[in-house]
């Protein structure tokens, strides 16, 4: 065990963060945390912890967990913590990367900037860039480390009593879907989407047989679902021999779920970035590598 370092998690990803200790070697303890009736929250620490803390949680549901988190890293800063490292394999507010309309704040430019005042290292998966393509671009500090989740997605579709077809269903999916191809030498074709609002959209599916196909579709979010459930709609038209979705962040929200069940989606698979009852893929040795080359 390496007292060097000690991973600190917030309570719903301590299982990722525990199965992430074993992997660096390094103690594991959860932040303990109390809601208030008015909302706000208290969080008790470990005392004397070494000069390197790496403290674990993906931002989903950000507003919360991003003062929490702050509340944390400046906590640590205070009792002379030297190195203070976040893996957050979902990174949020990474979307707004400039201002589409006179007004609008560039929340990327933002948080990366608070992120960085307080911590020196941030390690995530497969965020969400668009004109921004470094992370590093996003987040101004010594280590920005954006790692993919294709090979351990490919490994785990390996093991599945499937022959593959993998479709993406909109063109930022992909370099995810061509990499995760790529690793097991499949067939992937690519949909084209039209965004009509936040909850609203439509697919156009490409010129291929899909029938007598095991089609996997793939993504790197999943939040309403509303693309994947419009690409799977049109895919069960043509007859399958199984449909199903695989997402590095499991979001969905509301009742997505269950309309993609209710098109024909046999199988939801996603990796353990966020905690979904979906999760098959975890993330530990991706993230414990990338964290142990880090602290060497």
């Amino acid at each position: 065990m390496n007292d060097d370092c000690h991973v600190l998690a917030f309570v719903e990803y301590l299982t990722q963060a525990q199965r992430l200790s074993h992997v660096v070697g390094c103690p594991c303890t959860a932040i303990d945390s109390h809601h208030f009736p008015d909302g706000e929250s208290r969080l008790r620490l470990p005392a004397n912890l070494p000069e390197t803390v790496i403290i674990c949680r993906s931002l989903n549901d950000p507003n919360e967990k991003l003062v929490e988190l702050i509340l944390a890293a400046a906590h640590l800063r205070n009792q002379g913590v030297h190195r203070l490292i976040l893996v957050s394999p979902y990174l949020c507010y990474m979307r707004q990367d400039k201002a589409f309309h006179p007004g609008e704040v560039v929340s990327q430019r933002i948080i990366g900037k608070l992120l960085a005042d307080y911590l020196d290292g941030v390690i995530t998966v497969d965020a969400h860039l668009h004109r921004v393509h470094h992370l590093h671009d996003a987040l101004p500090m010594e280590f920005a480390i954006n790692l993919t989740a294709t090979h351990p997605m490919a490994q785990f579709l390996e093991q599945q009593n499937l022959q593959p077809m993998l479709v993406g269903p909109d063109g930022e999916s992909e370099q995810w879907v061509a990499s995760i191809a790529r690793h097991e030498g499949l067939d992937y074709c690519i949909a084209q989407k039209q965004r009509l609002g936040d909850r609203q959209v439509t697919v156009s599916l490409p010129d291929c047989d899909f029938s007598g196909m095991d089609i996997v579709l793939v993504d790197d979010v999943a939040s309403t679902g509303r693309t994947l459930e419009d690409a799977a709609r049109q895919l069960q038209s043509a007859s399958p021999a199984s449909l199903s979705v695989m997402v590095t962040h499991a979001l969905f929200l509301d009742d997505a779920v269950q309309r993609l069940h209710a098109v024909g989606v046999k199988n939801i698979w996603s990796c353990d970035s966020i905690p979904h009852p979906s999760n098959r893929i975890h993330l530990d040795r991706l993230l414990g590598e990338a964290l142990l080359n880090m602290l060497s």
